[in-house]
């Protein structure tokens, strides 16, 4: 069987960059591994896109279900440092799932959207038998703006500061703890905590405070493969080198004990709602101040250097081949249903 999870960059390159359409001179960025959207170029206009499926959990309750979604689909193009704009939704709903519950999930979604000045243009709903929670549809999400306001997401510049927003396996441990709770053996404090990280699994808001603070070169959102993948595909795609320091890195309560319950490594595991940031040193402290003054931790991991690859505490990290949390979900998801029966 197959990883869980996005395809690796052998495959990307062997199975889907060769492939790509029609070749346009509108498009100034097209599909790269690692990299979170595209770019278009519109008569001097920029316009970040970006496509990502919609998950949708129910043991969250459809109204914060809802709002988690449309986060997350968001949060590729906002890494471009220009505001979330349009979104085109497609659901490809189960049968099981009634009027009620989807009232109370689109209800989320629109009010999320409408906080932050995001139009739905167009979409497809329907119910389809074999169609499952959590993958219910896919999203489309676009920026538009002018170029000069751009972040590349392949824009660091060495000796920039690396700096990291709330830190590693924030939406795994706020996520695997709310929908499972029961199968953690967690002191009650410790698993309220570790619940609470699924309030800070998104970064739309950060990306604009960060962005607005001026100096940033670069941001990437760190999703599947956690803060590792991030760092190795910020590295990548600029063609660079980091050298960070974990020790500088916030941890949020409840992150080790959750990870390490579920014996996965935090900072391979995914963490939506936290950004990897590349900065002029001379602006740091206006971002990081920005950030701290929504709430939101932030530490200096590190800087850009010359060169290729990460060095993370002082050894080189690679790609992580797979994320652990995809295994964690499917045993925790296996022992709920024992459980049940």
């Amino acid at each position: 069987m197959a990883d869980l999870g996005k395809v690796d960059r052998e495959f990307f390159d062997e199975y889907v960059f060769p492939r790509l359409g029609a070749d346009r001179a509108d498009v100034a960025l097209g599909p790269t591994h690692g990299v979170d959207f595209g770019l278009l170029d519109l008569d001097g206009t920029a316009v970040a896109i970006a496509t990502d499926p919609i998950s949708v959990l129910p043991g969250l309750g459809f109204e914060r279900a809802g709002r988690f979604a449309l986060d997350f689909v968001l949060a590729d193009v906002a890494v471009s440092g220009l505001e979330p704009s349009h979104l085109a939704v497609s659901f490809t709903l189960p049968p099981s799932m009634n009027d009620e519950s989807f009232a109370t999930l689109w209800e989320s979604m629109h009010a999320e959207a409408a906080d932050l000045g995001v139009s739905i243009v167009t979409g497809h709903t329907a119910r389809y038998t074999g169609c499952s929670f959590p993958w219910v549809g896919g999203a489309t999400a676009l920026a538009v703006g002018e170029f000069d306001a751009l972040i590349r997401p392949d824009g660091a510049r060495v000796g920039d500061d690396v700096l990291v927003t709330k830190g590693p396996a924030v939406e795994a441990t706020g996520l695997l703890t709310t929908l499972f709770p029961e199968q953690f053996d967690l002191e009650a404090e410790t698993l309220s905590a570790a619940q609470a990280r699924l309030e800070e699994a998104s970064c739309v808001r950060d990306a604009m405070t960060a962005t607005a603070a001026g100096g940033v070169h670069a941001m990437h959102d760190a999703t599947e493969c956690g803060l590792f993948g991030a760092f190795v595909e910020m590295a990548a795609g600029a063609e660079v080198r980091l050298d960070l320091s974990t020790g500088e890195i916030p941890i949020r309560p409840g992150v080790r004990e959750t990870c390490d319950a579920l014996d996965i490594d935090p900072w391979s595991a995914t963490t939506g709602g936290t950004l990897v940031l590349s900065v002029d040193p001379e602006r740091t402290s206006d971002v990081v101040s920005a950030l701290e003054a929504e709430g939101t931790p932030v530490g200096v991991a590190g800087t850009v250097r010359a060169g290729a690859g990460v060095a993370v505490d002082g050894g080189e990290i690679s790609h992580p081949e797979v994320d652990p949390s995809w295994a964690a979900y499917e045993e925790l998801a296996a022992a709920d249903a024992e459980t049940e029966r």
